[in-house]
Parts: structure tokens; sequence; C-alpha cells
């Protein structure tokens, strides 16, 4: 496909905001980014090309929060992430670029229907450790849901928020547990076509924004108001959400 202005106009947003989420402002935002690509370019290719950029930004951001997670809390939600992994790459290959729209634009708009509920208090994790079934319960899902659409912020976010950790803690263990999940998929993604060599070089030209969104996060993590950047976000996000699963259904 033709990568000109709208394109890379689109994917310069969706990559930001992605690696600014990824640095610690506004956690769990990130997840716009593929349902905007997927609007200018075929879904399956619009993930595809965020992995390798996602990968980037989890080791640039390792840094700033290196041992700072809840490893017990981490490790069951890595380990739950491989069987989800295998879940995602077996549905993602038997089904159509339409089925693949679809599933892109549902999550999105459960994406933003799960953070009204979690701000309305509709939606409340129970408090405290639950222990290792319900680690492995939420990896599964997060790995599911992270292959499918890079959508595995909101089950992680379920198991985390009970656990009670800072809000520190609670990023740099979704750090840790999004770098393994993506390292991870990343076979599954070389078997199934979705790197060429022309993503290759949109990931060259879009590698830097990547790289500057991760230390811009960073930056804003403990200094600026994240209220304004979540309305935006989440609207792009319904607006996305909505065109894909009208274009997948008409």
């Amino acid at each position: 496909m033709e990568h000109g202005p709208t394109f890379y106009a689109v994917a310069v947003v969706a990559v930001l905001i992605s690696a600014v989420s990824k640095g610690g402002f506004g956690s769990g935002a990130g997840f716009v980014s593929a349902p905007l690509l997927a609007l200018v370019m075929p879904p399956a290719q619009a993930v595809g090309l965020l992995l390798p950029l996602l990968m980037l930004m989890d080791v640039t951001s390792l840094k700033s929060y290196w041992r700072k997670w809840d490893w017990p809390h981490a490790r069951l939600l890595m380990i739950g992430g491989v069987p989800g992994t295998l879940l995602g790459w077996w549905l993602f290959r038997s089904i159509s670029a339409d089925g693949v729209r679809l599933m892109v634009g549902a999550m999105a708009l459960g994406f933003v229907l799960f953070q009204i509920a979690r701000q309305r208090r509709w939606l409340r994790p129970p408090p405290g450790d639950r222990g290792t079934p319900a680690g492995l319960f939420w990896g599964t899902i997060t790995g599911f849901t992270s292959f499918v659409s890079h959508a595995g912020g909101p089950p992680a976010t379920m198991y985390l928020l009970g656990a009670g950790l800072d809000k520190t803690t609670y990023q740099a263990t979704t750090v840790i547990v999004f770098w393994f999940i993506n390292a991870i998929k990343l076979p599954f993604y070389l078997a199934l076509g979705m790197f060429t060599a022309e993503s290759a070089l949109v990931n060259f030209i879009l590698g830097p924004i990547a790289v500057a969104g991760v230390f811009i996060g960073v930056w804003a993590h403990d200094l600026v108001e994240e209220k304004l950047f979540f309305r935006l976000t989440y609207a792009l996000l319904a607006v996305a959400g909505g065109k894909l699963i009208y274009d997948a259904l008409t």
C-alpha cells in the first residue's frame, strides 16, 4: 500500500500516544495505536507494523523502571501469557481481514467502556492478592488480547489493581510483562507473514518517534496531569473502533 502524508500523520500520532503511555504517562492509553493505524491500512498489517516499535519502546522504558516491578505478580501474568499468545495465533490465522477488523474495533470500544466503568466505580477489582489461579487466568487473557490487537492492558489492569501496587511499581510491572509477551509474539507474527520489507522501512522512520515518546512519558509520569490526555485518547479510540466495526459489517 502507498504510505503517503495521511498515513504518516495517523502513524505518528498512534506511535507517539503508545510510546508516551509505555513511558508511564497515561498508562493503558497506548491501545489506541492499533485501531488508529487500522483506519489507514489493513488491520493485520497494522498490528504487525506496531510490534517492532512496541518492542523498541519496551527496551527503552526498561532502564527507567528496572527492578521496580513486583516480580511475583509479573511472573504469573507472563506464564499465563504463553497459552494466551498461542490462542491468539490460532484464531488470527483462521479469520478474514474483516474478522480482524471487527475484533480490533470491538476491543477498542470495549476498552473505552472498561475505562468508563472503572472511573465511575461500576467495575472494581477485588482487593488483595488473589493467588496463582487468578494471575494465570488474567495472564492468559492478557496474552490473547495483546496478540490480536496489542490490547493486553485492560486484563492486566484488572489483575494488578487488586494487588495494591503504587503507581511506579504498577507501571514497572506492566513494562516487564509486555516486554516478555511482545517478545514471544514475534515468531508467531513472522509465521503469519505480518512483516515485510516495506513495514521494516516504516519502522525505521518511526523508530525515533517511539524512543522520544517513551522519554516524554517517563518525564511526565509524576509531573503532568493525565486527565486531558486520557479524554482525547479515548475519544480517538471510540471513533476508530466504531469506524472499524462499521467497515467490517458493511
